[in-house]
């Protein structure tokens, strides 16, 4: 398993235009031992295997997990993640091929609200400031490159989701 994956392709953006296929894939990354068939991903996000296999099929097709040859079990064949972060080419964002994935990212930071507000456990801020975006993005890819460095094995995971645009117009 790499440690990063940058995507670089339009279709493996669309592999993450859809929050199911992107849980699948945070489950599959989790460790580099990680390897699940598709039953048990069914089984563990609580859905139908034959709705998921249509999801997972196109993570495969994209090259954003793979088939473990030696882990077949009977007829389900286990899947893993190739990396454990996947970074989007900055050509990619650009280009405004990064449609999906936003919504996908915006549709886990709903569901996490709705989860996690009432018990306190999210987070979140906000500050608009003069910067230009390419500065801007240099710090976030910093911060999380520093957030990465100091991850703490023994401590439940946590998401950090950052955006970084232009004020949106006001009504």
């Amino acid at each position: 398993m790499q440690d990063t994956l940058v995507l670089n392709k339009p279709e493996q953006l669309k592999a993450l235009g859809h929050p199911l296929r992107v849980r699948v894939l945070e489950m599959l990354a989790e460790d580099t031992d990680f390897r699940l068939t598709n039953r048990e991903l069914a089984q563990r996000l609580g859905v139908d295997p034959g709705h998921l296999h249509f999801h997972v099929r196109m993570l495969l097709k994209a090259g954003l997990i793979e088939l473990v040859d030696n882990g077949a079990r009977g007829r389900e064949k286990p899947y893993r993640a190739v990396a454990r972060t996947f970074r989007v080419a900055p050509e990619l964002l650009a280009s405004g091929g990064a449609r999906d994935l936003q919504a996908a990212m915006i549709d886990h930071v709903q569901r996490a609200h709705a989860t996690y507000s009432p018990q306190g456990q999210f987070r979140s801020a906000q500050l608009e400031v003069r910067l230009p975006l390419e500065r801007a993005l240099e710090m976030m890819t910093a911060f999380l490159s520093a957030a990465r460095d100091v991850e703490q094995d023994d401590t439940d995971k946590i998401v950090l989701t950052m955006f970084a645009h232009p004020p949106a117009a006001q009504e």
